[in-house]
């Protein structure tokens, strides 16, 4: 019998592949187009970065803390990019119609970010309408911020991938040169966003329209990165997505910097009231006043208070400029003062009102508050055009760096003060920690004359305990520094009053000027005499606690 022959094998039937764009030719040689896409790269990086400042520093601003806001904002987008980038490998079959809406998606939520923080810590407020009850989860400003860094840093994520695939579109090659290129385009990209953003885009522009012209910038770049280069990748019905996606991203960013103008007032009139007299961005801070006339006169820095005055200055409200300054030049002499702060002028004037006194200096870190202090007339009402008079001679510039140059120079060079007043911003605000550090005293007390006096004005103690940012802490730096300490809390003001250390090579004595009879006192305050004084330090003395901690540079110890 004769064998049939066996069965040819069949073969397998060929494996499925995943479906792609379709692969027509680019308009463009490989190498001019794999230049694009670098470019594309640079550019959308450069963005990135930017959203990421513009976050960091609106959430410093609007919520203090730099340190905490830094840490969630970082940490939040780094977690989200790995997010983002395991998402978008959904889209590598489609890889350049997925970049074209990821570039529009971002430009979106980057670009108006800012506006909505602003716009939630303007209008949010307490669940019973005083602004002073406890914020709901959906109203806290810091839920928005979580929000925009996770959704910001998912869609910098899945440009990545997408990126990759469209690069190995023009040409193929290894995986560790194209990952090499794309990634030395990304960073040298975040290089040119990181430097923009500090030295052009938030001077020239402000937080809230550099924020929408980087928006701007991100979707015309990767709209005509995909619609010029790719778009034979994409069927019509995809073009016109794209297209229509990125129009309506930049009209929205249009508008919204057409309205920037009208959404600041009214966000200012939300947080500050309708009575907003002046507003300038120093290129440091916000500052702004309202009031003046027969109302009262309040000053917000980056949005907290620093002061709140009747217009008139004979009011009790100069008690504490009173507690600062007075029982510090009646110690002994007074003639050449260091005021390290107090840009609006109020300490300079309980300074200047003092007989006696030939010199002020005054060293203030926003040189725009000392400029809005001299020329504002409500503010000059207060402060009775204090840094207008011969005496004054007023500093802008780092307080810390402004210490550490004047102890440098030789001992004979040195300028010495006989009295040095510390009227600086609180030092819960992680920036301002450093200028409450045992180094800055130290440096101080280099600079003061013999027989020479300190005082910081600060808040009060909390009932009972320091806290972490209490009069307390302040004390122990001061002693570590090698100076003895008086503290007290300003008379007449409460338990919730100024807190005052007063600091000497040598023990201070706590004394007023003729006894601190009335003669010293402007009409109509409170003043001080030396009854209240001596009050005043037993008040603070009762809330000492058993131990306190002491605030370095490299252990800040105030939170």
């Amino acid at each position: 019998m004769i064998e049939s022959p066996p069965p040819a094998p069949v073969a397998a039937p060929p494996r499925p592949t995943p479906r792609t764009e379709r692969r027509a030719p680019l308009p463009l040689p490989a190498g001019p187009a794999r230049l694009l896409v670098l470019v594309g790269v640079f550019v959308c990086a450069a963005c990135g970065l930017a959203y990421e400042l513009e976050l960091l520093a609106l959430a410093s601003s609007l919520l203090g803390d730099s340190v905490t806001q830094a840490s969630v904002v970082l940490s939040v987008m780094v977690f989200a990019m790995g997010v983002g980038s395991l998402a978008a490998k959904r889209l590598r079959t489609r890889a350049a119609l997925g970049f074209g809406l990821v570039e529009a998606l971002l430009a979106l939520v980057g670009g108006a970010s800012g506006l909505a923080l602003h716009a939630s810590f303007a209008w949010s407020g307490a669940p019973d309408g005083t602004g002073t009850g406890p914020l709901t989860w959906a109203q806290d400003p810091a839920v928005l911020l979580v929000c925009f860094s996770f959704a910001i840093g998912g869609l910098i994520g899945a440009e990545v991938p997408l990126l990759m695939v469209l690069i190995q579109r023009i040409r193929r090659q290894d995986a560790g040169g194209a990952v090499a290129d794309l990634f030395a385009a990304d960073y040298v990209g975040a290089l040119l966003g990181g430097l923009a953003f500090p030295f052009l885009l938030l001077p020239a522009f402000g937080q809230l329209v550099g924020a929408l012209l980087t928006g701007a910038v991100n979707a015309v770049v990767g709209g005509l990165l995909v619609l010029g280069l790719f778009h034979r990748d994409l069927t019509r019905r995809a073009r016109r997505l794209v297209l229509l996606a990125n129009l309506l991203v930049l009209a929205l960013l249009a508008t919204g910097a057409v309205l920037v103008d009208d959404f600041e007032r009214a966000a200012r009139r939300a947080v500050y009231g309708g009575d907003v007299r002046a507003a300038v961005w120093t290129g440091r801070q916000e500052v702004v006043l309202t009031g003046g006339g027969d109302r009262a006169v309040h000053l917000y820095l980056d949005g907290r208070p620093r002061l709140a005055a009747p217009a008139a200055p004979a009011d009790s409200a100069r008690t504490p400029y009173e507690a600062l300054v007075r029982p510090a030049l009646a110690g002994g002499r007074h003639a050449r003062v260091l005021v390290l702060g107090g840009g609006d002028g109020l300490t300079a004037r309980e300074v200047l009102a003092h007989p006696g006194v030939t010199r002020l200096d005054l060293v203030e870190p926003d040189p725009g508050l000392v400029r809005l202090a001299r020329t504002e007339p409500a503010l000059t009402r207060l402060n009775d055009g204090a840094l207008n008079d011969p005496r004054a001679r007023a500093a802008g510039t780092d307080v810390f760096d402004w210490l550490r140059r004047a102890h440098a120079r030789s001992a004979p060079a040195r300028a010495r003060y006989d009295v040095i007043l510390c009227d600086l911003p609180g030092p819960a605000r992680t920036e301002s920690a450093k200028l409450y550090s045992r180094e800055f005293y130290a440096l101080a007390r280099s600079l003061l004359a013999d027989g020479g006096r300190l005082a910081v004005r600060m808040g009060a103690p909390t009932a009972g305990a320091p806290g972490p940012g209490g009069l307390w802490t302040v004390e122990a730096t001061l002693r570590a520094a090698g100076l003895h300490v008086v503290p007290y809390l300003s008379p007449g003001t409460g338990d919730r009053g100024w807190g005052v250390l007063l600091a000497g090579r040598d023990a201070p004595r706590i004394t007023l000027p003729d006894g601190g009879t009335s003669t010293e006192r402007p009409p109509g305050t409170r003043g001080l005499t030396i009854g209240a004084l001596a009050e005043a330090v037993r008040r603070a003395e009762r809330r000492r606690p058993a131990s306190a901690p002491v605030s370095t540079l490299v252990h800040p110890r105030y939170a």
